[in-house]
């Protein structure tokens, strides 16, 4: 005996075309958002991974003071006499220094997110493209701060006086904030252009420590050889140290205030549309 089952089958309603529209789209879509929200909205990203990760401030809180306390005591004497004499011309020069070096932790944070897999969503959201970028470097720009407020402390307690006042640290740090954030565009091209976060250490220390170390962060530039001289004198990190030490020290020098924002312009405008036709490619 065998038994045979039948299954009936059932067909669905038509949907029609405007009933569907109306259950996808209940009410009006949000506005589209400016390029300044989406950029601080990826600025306010980057600040919430410090504070899931607090261990992320330590280049901006103890590696700035291990580097003043040791330039400061260790060739204080040699070069000035005294540490308290030094630092007076040392401390502009190191803040530049350390935060200048900090910008290249930028490029690791954008390799370590294209890793991940991130910017493909973020590639498929309907905002202003370079938002994301913007963002890295907004975020950024409040470490820096962070680093310069963490230096500056440190050096009032061991004898730096600023001539120029308030006005002229705050004045002094703005431009170094916004170099930096020029600064770090080189960093984002090196992150999407390099394959591990390894890497692009790598090659920013290359890039950073020269361009660093042969400038006037440390001594006067008439000390070296005439053929160093030439380079060190034309440096971008010359100039803006020479321009946070005027500054502070209440001179105001013009020309290198006009050198350092020359070479932020010239940073955003090379390195910026590199990293976005990168980043549109990759």
């Amino acid at each position: 005996m065998s038994t045979a089952t039948t299954t009936e089958s059932t067909e669905l309603a038509p949907v029609r075309t405007d009933s569907l529209t109306e259950l996808l789209v209940a009410k009006e879509r949000p506005p589209r958002p400016s390029a300044w929200q989406a950029s601080l909205t990826f600025g306010w990203r980057a600040m919430l991974k410090i504070k899931h990760v607090p261990e992320q401030l330590f280049d901006v809180t103890a590696f700035p003071i291990m580097l003043v306390l040791m330039y400061t005591y260790l060739f204080g004497g040699a070069l000035a006499g005294s540490p308290r004499e030094y630092i007076q011309f040392l401390l502009p020069g190191i803040l530049v220094m350390s935060v200048v070096m900090i910008t290249m932790y930028t490029g690791v944070s954008v390799n370590t997110d294209i890793e991940k897999g991130v910017f493909d969503r973020f590639r498929s959201l309907p905002i202003w493209r370079p938002s994301t970028m913007v963002g890295y470097l907004l975020g950024d720009a409040l470490r820096y701060t962070l680093a310069s407020v963490v230096m500056l402390t440190v050096g009032l307690i061991l004898g730096f006086r600023p001539g120029g006042g308030i006005a002229g640290v705050v004045a002094g740090i703005a431009l170094l904030v916004l170099f930096s954030f020029a600064f770090s565009w080189i960093w984002t091209m090196f992150g999407l252009l390099l394959r591990t976060e390894k890497s692009v250490m790598g090659v920013s220390m290359m890039v950073i420590f020269p361009l660093t170390f042969l400038s006037n962060v440390f001594v006067e530039p008439s000390t070296m050889p005439g053929w160093l001289q030439a380079f060190v004198n034309n440096s971008p990190v010359t100039h803006l140290a020479s321009a946070v030490r005027g500054l502070m020290a209440g001179d105001w020098p013009a020309g290198e205030i006009a050198w350092s924002l020359g070479w932020s312009a010239l940073f955003v405008l090379i390195f910026g549309p590199i990293t976005m036709r990168l980043y549109n490619r990759k």
